[in-house]
């Protein structure tokens, strides 16, 4: 597969790029905190603090997919083209469905990463910054 940059990020002018490496690095950082943060010892699993928040009753899955919904939102005003933000919106639904079934939809959230997927799909889309 080969790496395609769809924004016009040649013609960007200094601070403009600054101003997209420092809000794809926040929300790089959001990501991580959301699917990588903590490791279970013993395990080479990862969770973050969306597994966590998952877990709460009531409302816990809708905090979770607001969250993932700012990473798409993000993206969207970096200039990611809009088939692959429907790609990343399709990542937020999964999880969000998933999140429905208790405990089994936390464990699947815990393994599929909607976050750190989507952060991959900004990043093959704005290429280089």
């Amino acid at each position: 597969m080969t790496t395609r940059t769809y924004a016009p990020f040649d013609i960007m002018g200094p601070s403009d790029r600054a101003d997209a490496r420092a809000r794809l690095a926040r929300i790089r950082k959001l990501a991580w905190l959301l699917n990588g943060a903590f490791r279970i010892p013993g395990v080479r699993m990862r969770f973050g603090l969306d597994t966590l928040i998952g877990l709460v009753p009531g409302g816990g899955d809708t905090i979770s997919a607001l969250l993932s919904l700012y990473i798409v939102h993000q993206a969207w005003r970096l200039g990611v083209p809009r088939p692959l933000l429907m790609r990343m919106l399709g990542n937020v639904a999964i999880e969000a469905a998933a999140g429905v079934v208790p405990i089994l939809g936390d464990l699947f959230d815990t393994a599929f990463k909607a976050d750190l997927r989507n952060i991959a799909i900004i990043e093959q889309a704005l290429g280089p910054l």
